[in-house]
C-alpha cells in the first residue's frame, strides 16, 4: 500500500465518508452546474464534506489562455481531473460540472480518476432546450457568430457510446428534484462507510 492510499483511507475514516468524483457532462445550458450545486448542498446538509469544480471557474482562473479547439478542450479537462484526483486522494467527494465534449476527453477523465472513483453523470437536453434556456447569452452569441467553435453547433458533442455507462439524467424531461433524487439515489450509497 503506498503513501497516498495510507493517507486517502485515513482521511477517509476522520470525515466518515468514502471519496468519489462524480463528473456531470452536456450541452451547455443542459443543466449540470444546477445539478452540482443542487447535490453538493444536499451532500453538505447530510453532513458529508464536499468540493465543487466547474468548468466557467476552471476557465478563470487554472485553466485561464485555454481556448475551445479539442487540444485545448483535452488540457483543460486534463487540469480539471488532475485537480479532482487530488481532492479525491484527501478524502473529499468531489462534483466536477464540465461540457467534456468528446468519448476521447471522457476517457482521459476515467483514465486519471480510475473507474473505481468515479461516477460519470451525462445531463442530457436537447440542443433546442438548452437554446431556449440559454442562462449564460451564449446561444444567442453562437448564433450571432460571436462565440465561435461553440459545442453542438460548430464543435461536436458525442453522446456516450457504448463503451461508457453514465447515470443518464434527462433534465429536459424531468424536475430539478426528480433529478436530484436520482442523483442521491446512485451517489449515496457509493459515499457512505
Amino acid at each position: 500500500m503506498d503513501k497516498l492510499t495510507v493517507a486517502r483511507t485515513a482521511k477517509e475514516a476522520r470525515l466518515r465518508q468514502r471519496a468519489v468524483v462524480v463528473w456531470f457532462y452536456g450541452l451547455s445550458g443542459a443543466g449540470k452546474s444546477t445539478l452540482a450545486l443542487g447535490l453538493d448542498e444536499r451532500l453538505t446538509s447530510a453532513g458529508f464534506f464536499t468540493t465543487l469544480l466547474d468548468g466557467d471557474a476552471m476557465r478563470q482562473g487554472l485553466s485561464r489562455g485555454l481556448g475551445f479547439s479539442d487540444a485545448d478542450r483535452a488540457e483543460n479537462l486534463r487540469r480539471a481531473a488532475e485537480t479532482a484526483r487530488l481532492f479525491l486522494q484527501n478524502g473529499v467527494i468531489t462534483l466536477g460540472a464540465f461540457i467534456s465534449p468528446l468519448r476521447v476527453h471522457r476517457a482521459l477523465v476515467r483514465e486519471i480518476i480510475g473507474p473505481a472513483d468515479l461516477i460519470e453523470v451525462y445531463v442530457s437536453a436537447s440542443f433546442a432546450t438548452c437554446a431556449q434556456r440559454d442562462t449564460k447569452g451564449l446561444y444567442a452569441r453562437a448564433a450571432s457568430g460571436s462565440v465561435r467553435q461553440f459545442t453542438g453547433k460548430d464543435s461536436g458533442f458525442e453522446v456516450p457510446g457504448p463503451e461508457e455507462s453514465p447515470l443518464a439524467i434527462d433534465s429536459e424531461r424531468q424536475s430539478v428534484a426528480a433529478c436530484l433524487d436520482q442523483l442521491w439515489a446512485r451517489v449515496q450509497p457509493c459515499i457512505t462507510l
